[in-house]
């Protein structure tokens, strides 16, 4: 098996590195509390704590992140942008998402506001992270937009309709699911490094089922697969550990 190059290291590590890439991938594709897959790993003759299991998460989570967004492909030509609040340590915080025309996460970025600044800030950083300018970018009318485009990306075509952005809408819909599981985040920089592994790792094994024949999703799953233990190094996990 080609193993990626960036692949992270796992010395130091008691426990393989297919150990720990199977707990990462359970807590960030499905609705799992840290506990539920310290009980899934048991079941397989793996004892291991779910502290444990939240540093693992927290340490390689972002690295196969990072290694899935080296795969992804290059974006489209038109970003949809869109802010929804989230709870952070009980209050309202805002988590800005651009997607592009297909669907793929571009970046997030979790804030305490949702002003000029915040959006300039998301701008900034979705700008470096895509390293190319779209031909348009689509958002709903809140005003911050306006200031940041003007400001960051000026040459870009601006449409401002809250009817045309169901695009970015949707997809929070998968980390609304999973932050009510969670009951909420305990600070913005958690919330922003969870969900910046999660934007990248649980899309990655979601792709759009309904439109494909029984055999195209088990091919297209196992390709996916196939980098995902290519970016985590590791092989296919045995039934017994």
């Amino acid at each position: 098996m080609l193993v990626d190059s960036a692949a992270p290291s796992y010395k130091g590590f008691r426990f393989p590195p297919e150990v720990i890439a199977h707990a990462v991938w359970l807590y960030h594709r499905f609705r799992l509390s840290l506990r539920d897959v310290e009980e899934l790993l048991f079941e397989r003759g793996v004892q291991v704590s779910y502290e444990a299991i939240r540093l693992w998460c927290e340490r390689f989570g972002p690295a196969y992140a990072a290694g899935l967004r080296r795969r992804q492909p290059r974006p489209g030509d038109r970003w949809h942008l869109d802010e929804v609040f989230i709870k952070v340590n009980g209050r309202l915080r805002y988590l800005w998402r651009a997607v592009d025309q297909d669907g793929n996460v571009l970046d997030i970025l979790v804030t305490n506001t949702r002003d000029a600044k915040a959006a300039k800030r998301f701008f900034r950083k979705l700008l470096k992270g895509a390293g190319t300018l779209p031909r348009v970018i689509v958002t709903d009318k809140l005003r911050s937009y306006g200031a940041a485009h003007r400001d960051v990306m000026p040459s870009v075509e601006h449409r401002s309709s809250k009817y045309l952005n169901n695009q970015a809408e949707n997809s929070h819909i998968p980390t609304r699911k999973r932050e009510r599981g969670m009951k909420g985040f305990r600070s913005v920089r958690t919330a922003q490094r969870f969900l910046a592994s999660f934007s990248r790792i649980s899309p990655h094994f979601r792709p759009h089922r309904h439109r494909m024949t029984a055999h195209g999703y088990r091919t297209e799953m196992t390709n996916r697969f196939t980098i995902w233990h290519q970016i985590t190094g590791t092989t296919l996990m045995a039934t017994t550990a």
